[in-house]
Parts: C-alpha cells; structure tokens; sequence
C-alpha cells in the first residue's frame, strides 16, 4: 500500500494524464493526413519535373551531332531516345543533370566538341545498359 502522504500526488498525476493527454491528442490535426489536392499537386509535379528531365535528354541526344556520333559508336539514335522513358525518376534527374552540366561547360569553352560527342556517347551507351538490366 502506497503511504497517504503520497496518494494525493499520485492522484493528481493520474487526473492530469487523464485529461491533459487526450485533450493534446485531439485537439491536434494528424500531420500524416494528405488531402486530396495536395496528392494531385504532388503528382502533377513529379509529372512535370519528368517531363522536362526527360526533354533536357532528349535534347542534348538529338542534336545532329550527336545522333552522327551515336552512329559512328554503332548506337541506334531511335532506340536511345526511345530507352530514355525506360529510366527511374533518380535516374533521369541523375542524368539530366549531368547533361546540363556538360552543356553549360561546353557552352562556356571548357570542354571542346570532341569531349562533348564522347560524354554524349557514354550518356547514351549508359542509358543503354541501364534499360537493359532492368528488362
């Protein structure tokens, strides 16, 4: 038995667990609830972000010279581009920002044509096998 000195203590701590707990609980919207717009806006733009990490690819692979050292490289230009839809959203945004990457610093002189077709042709043969292992 506990000593009545400390009944009312317990007793106190008993009333307010009982009162103050549920009402914080309650009183809280739960933030793992997501209505329904916020799904669609989500989705819309995931969708979009694809869409144009998919462009950026398909960009700097369908240039005319990049589809001349495609071929050179014994690569079908049409099964590349077709391949990039094939890719996770981590790996077309992994390689879409490598895309941009090689653009800018081709497009600022750090990188000569050469360099470019063969990041190109490493982009499309990379694409290639990535496709690939998952079929």
């Amino acid at each position: 038995m506990l000593p009545r000195s400390r009944q009312p203590i317990y007793v106190l701590m008993a009333a307010l667990l009982a009162f103050a707990v549920p009402q914080a609980v309650l009183g809280q919207a739960p933030a793992h609830i997501v209505s329904p717009l916020e799904l669609q806006k989500a989705e819309q733009n995931a969708t979009q972000t694809r869409q144009q990490h998919m462009d950026a690819l398909k960009g700097f692979l369908g240039s005319a010279d990049a589809q001349k050292a495609l071929e050179k490289a014994h690569m079908d230009p049409v099964q590349v581009q077709n391949a990039i839809a094939g890719l996770n959203d981590q790996e077309l945004a992994q390689l879409a920002t490598r895309a941009n990457k090689a653009q800018s610093e081709f497009a600022a002189g750090s990188l000569s044509n050469n360099d470019l077709l063969l990041i190109l042709v490493f982009f499309a043969a990379l694409i290639l096998i990535i496709v690939a292992v998952k079929s």
